[in-house]
């Protein structure tokens, strides 16, 4: 992961954080919770209204797209070329940019380590998420904290595009968290912000069924970790060997893993 100050040349402040989660290509920003709809930047504004500092995905890479040199560029390939750039990157071109904008005075600044608001709404971020029975969530958040959300009492106004997940058996099982744990995502395309989670969800201990679920979705032998790693067992070995992956379990026939453990290596 890359982290960058998002700065404002004008205000002489910063405002927020970018991050680039590499393997994903996932771009997400944690705005600063000071900002009102006049000092945060524009894309922003409708979420700083509704006290929402954790910027979705989508909203995070239009705000990065705004400030590259967009595909369709006529001369595109030779910008790359002249930039030593084999394909295009958004990453690398924001970088040789700087962050730099015409329609603000916002740039962005390398950072070695994450700024304290942000590592403070880490602990709210998912750690690991299983799909249940009747359209509920068993959600574990970084703070150790389990809570069960149940999507049905939900519609459009809470959880954006809910009825496209709860009406869709396929599409409801194939959540799984988003890079960094910001939030979890069906089918990929659909999120569901972390923060929202923590503020629904209703913190249980675990049951027996709710046990019972987890261990048949999310626990995934030898053979299954390296399909969908679409690794070796050697390469699967090297990783648990470099403490990359941890094993739920270890035995002479083989590990179990948490599902969860091996999604970070997809980031």
């Amino acid at each position: 992961m890359k982290a960058y100050d998002i700065y404002d040349q004008e205000l002489e402040r910063s405002l927020g954080t970018l991050l680039y989660y590499e393997k994903s290509k996932t771009f997400v920003v944690e705005v600063m919770d000071d900002l009102d709809e006049w000092t945060a930047p524009l894309l922003f504004t409708p979420f700083v209204k509704r006290g929402i500092y954790s910027i979705c995905r989508e909203a995070s890479y239009d705000w990065v797209k705004e400030r590259v040199i967009p595909t369709g560029r006529q001369n595109i390939g030779s910008i790359l070329s002249n930039h030593h750039l084999k394909k295009y990157d958004e990453m690398k071109l924001l970088e040789l940019s700087q962050g730099i904008c015409s329609q603000d005075s916002c740039c962005i600044r390398k950072l070695q380590e994450l700024p304290a608001y942000v590592q403070v709404r880490a602990s709210h971020h998912v750690r690991d998420v299983v799909a249940l029975g009747g359209r509920a969530l068993l959600v574990m958040f970084m703070d150790g904290s389990t809570r069960r959300i149940d999507l049905l009492q939900y519609d459009s106004s809470v959880i954006r595009d809910i009825a496209k997940i709860t009406d869709h058996e396929h599409v409801f099982r194939s959540v799984e968290v988003g890079a960094g744990g910001h939030f979890i995502t069906f089918n990929n395309s659909i999120d569901i912000q972390a923060e929202l989670l923590y503020t629904l969800g209703e913190e249980i201990p675990f049951s027996a069924e709710d046990l019972y679920f987890l261990i048949e979705r999310n626990v995934l032998d030898t053979t299954e970790a390296c399909d969908y790693l679409a690794c070796s067992r050697q390469n699967l070995n090297y990783l648990v060997k470099n403490e990359q992956i941890q094993p739920v379990k270890t035995s002479g026939n083989g590990n179990l893993y948490l599902r969860g453990e091996l999604q970070k290596n997809k980031w």
